[in-house]
């Protein structure tokens, strides 16, 4: 909404040192101007750039000094011209005064603004911090930074800080790093305050939230420890799935000269009668929702509903205590809630203080039933977990996370490895080489996490919103190559590879790779090369190919001179799942159709390959159902005609049921598929 536009000024360290970073800062800030024009599309941003070599700011001309500092943007509503400013950044020639840049970005806010939007003005500094800044005319460095960090809370400003580092400042004075570090450390003595430090390109991506979202409370009431004991909680979404924005409907009817227009397209239904004896609309108090139950249509009024709707009172409550190692962390479901006091209520306050410090002395965690809304329809338990704060100003809090119900739960039954033959066990080397690669493949070997959740930002969305932007100025343009510091986060870390060479080496060496020839292929793979087999003819001593080059006939239907041939190409046809159940379903009749009438010498020959061609279609595609009630139906056609010699011929050619080893489906042991056209005597003729 207008009213919670954020006022923000990015201050953007271009100096020398930050050259190789810069390309990285470029895509972070242009990709924090797509987002707002998505989401925040009334935001106000400014640039500052510092350490360029000429001077552009209001400062240097009104007091002087600010030296290196240039306003590359005024502060403005956010459009696509400033995506285009961020991603050409100029080149700096000189070491920048970060505290300096500062100044100029809280004057900028200052004279825009005023007194006035206190919390929504916001400074953004990314620097390496590597260089000393200026001495002051009067007083030491703290003084300076506590003063402009008293005048930013005066004028409800916040600041964060993103510093880059690692690789970036390896040669790098340590003494004044470490001063650099502390001065902005004192910005959190009297402000809003956010210091981030990155050492890696990927890092620097997620370290700007570059979408701002509102903190919202979903419950606001008493936490119930007992009927007599209530104490006055807030609790807010702590983490939240961050999905693919929503895509509405644009409509391109509006003439060109209406700049009002939304573009937007509403759609709305009308309900008439099914008989058609009256084109007028019903109205919605004559309307009933129905809902299907096999053929029929059942209405359920909104009354009947509300009858039989379960409807919990809203609360939270306290259902006991339980030692945290009793909970696993896999258990977890869903997001994190943040359970805090009431603010300004300092009894409450105290209170959470006291327990949540108690729990977390005796390593205890709460169990919680939560209705968080009246006529909510779903109850959540889940457990509550201390967060004791390190920061005087912050008081302490809870976590809260839900768990699974019964019914949520899903396990997997594995057998052991130690159940398989010995000539499947590995040796010791073979071990040793796999837990290596394990090791290998750990993104924290040092402690260090490689990929920091708080700091990778999701490659998926980054990927959509630069696509966005292109295909919002080139409609035609293609989709772009996968950025290089995207593919670190969804591929294998190069440097990472090339190092421990040494341990794929030893895995090449001691697993080798065979071909497994029980291995089932898929369906279509099967039936495409036994198609491709088939067309390959000889004539006089030569193959001839050159029919695998035409296209393939598309069979739609079995036919009487080839319907193997025909069965196997309407299997491979993809296009459709319904050609499968279509194939099965004609070959079947195909089958009927011959042994009721046979070919005279033939006798059952055509019929056999048909039985034959629909068993492995049937087993490749699972689907047993349909071949074993053939066989159902054979059986009792022979006894009915006392036909000994079809049973017999099929016995003999394995074609008998299809059982559980070969289909999951199937119903039908090895023993009784063995025995179906054994143990089968015909009926004496009456």
């Amino acid at each position: 909404m207008a009213r919670n536009k954020e006022k923000l000024v990015l201050l953007l360290d271009v100096g020398p040192s930050m050259h190789g970073v810069l390309s990285e800062v470029e895509k972070l800030c242009s990709m924090l101007v797509e987002k707002k024009l998505i989401f925040s599309k009334y935001d106000e941003l400014g640039v500052v750039v510092f350490g360029t070599e000429e001077s552009n700011n209001d400062l240097t001309t009104e007091v002087g000094g600010y030296q290196n500092i240039t306003v590359l943007q005024d502060i403005k509503v956010v459009d696509g011209d400033l995506v285009d400013t961020l991603q050409k950044l100029p080149r700096g020639t000189v070491d920048g005064d970060f505290l300096d840049a500062i100044v100029v970005g809280m004057d900028m806010l200052i004279k825009k603004y005023k007194d006035l939007h206190k919390g929504k003005k916001r400074l953004c500094l990314i620097t390496n911090a590597i260089h000393p800044i200026k001495d002051p005319f009067e007083g030491s460095k703290e003084d300076q930074v506590m003063t402009i960090a008293e005048q930013m809370a005066a004028q409800g400003m916040k600041i964060e800080s993103i510093v880059v580092r690692g690789r970036f400042s390896r040669d790098a004075n340590k003494g004044v790093m470490d001063e650099n570090d502390h001065l902005l450390s004192i910005f959190s003595k009297k402000t809003h305050t956010r210091t981030v430090y990155v050492d890696t390109p990927t890092s620097l991506l997620g370290a700007l939230k570059t979408r701002r979202v509102t903190p919202v409370t979903v419950f606001r009431g008493h936490l119930e420890l007992s009927p007599q004991m209530k104490i006055k909680v807030w609790v807010y979404k702590k983490t939240q799935e961050e999905k693919f924005p929503t895509l509405k409907k644009y409509s391109e009817k509006a003439p060109a000269s209406n700049k009002l227009a939304t573009h937007q397209v509403k759609v709305s239904y009308e309900y008439k009668s099914v008989d058609g004896s009256s084109n007028s609309v019903i109205p919605p108090e004559q309307r009933i929702k129905g809902y299907r139950y096999g053929p029929q249509v059942v209405p359920i009024s909104t009354a009947e509903w509300d009858a039989v709707k379960f409807k919990p009172e809203k609360g939270i409550k306290v259902l006991g205590f339980t030692d945290a190692s009793k909970i696993k962390r896999h258990c977890y479901m869903k997001d994190v809630y943040l359970f805090i006091a009431e603010p300004g209520n300092t009894r409450a306050t105290l209170a959470v203080s006291a327990i949540a410090r108690a729990m977390k002395e005796m390593n205890a965690v709460a169990i919680l039933r939560c209705v968080w809304r009246q006529g909510q329809q779903n109850v959540v338990v889940g457990v509550l977990t201390p967060n004791i704060s390190q920061n005087d100003k912050i008081p302490d809090s809870f976590y809260f996370n839900v768990l699974p119900f019964a019914e949520d739960v899903r396990e997997y039954q594995f057998p052991s490895f130690n159940s398989f033959p010995a000539s499947w066990q590995p040796n010791d080397q073979q071990q040793k080489a796999a837990d290596e690669l394990v090791q290998m493949l750990d993104l924290a070997p040092s402690g260090k996490e490689a990929l920091l959740p708080e700091f990778t930002p999701n490659p998926v969305l980054e990927r959509f919103y630069r696509h966005l932007e292109l295909k919002a100025k080139q409609p035609d343009a293609a989709v772009p190559p996968l950025d290089e510091t995207l593919k670190k986060i969804i591929e294998p870390d190069p440097e990472l590879v090339a190092e421990n060479k040494s341990v794929f080496d030893a895995l090449h060496r001691h697993f080798e790779l065979k071909q497994n020839p029980k291995l089932k292929k898929s369906s279509r793979q099967w039936y495409q090369e036994k198609q491709s087999g088939s067309n390959a003819h000889v004539s006089g001593g030569q193959a001839v190919n050159s029919i695998e080059n035409q296209p393939p006939v598309k069979i739609e239907k079995i036919g009487d001179l080839t319907p193997v041939q025909d069965f196997e190409a309407m299997m491979s046809q993809r296009d459709n799942p319904e050609w499968v159940e279509k194939a099965i379903k004609e070959l079947r009749e195909k089958i009927l159709a011959l042994l009721i009438h046979p070919d005279g010498e033939d006798k059952y020959q055509k019929a056999m390959e048909c039985v034959a061609a629909l068993r492995k279609g049937c087993i490749i595609e699972q689907e047993p159902g349909p071949y074993n009630d053939l066989m159902h139906r054979i059986r009792q056609y022979c006894e009915e005609k006392g036909i000994k010699s079809l049973p017999q011929l099929l016995a003999s050619r394995d074609l008998t049921l299809i059982s559980k080893s070969e289909a999951e489906d199937s119903n039908v042991t090895a023993e009784e598929a063995r025995s179906f056209f054994v143990k089968m005597e015909p009926k004496p003729d009456v």
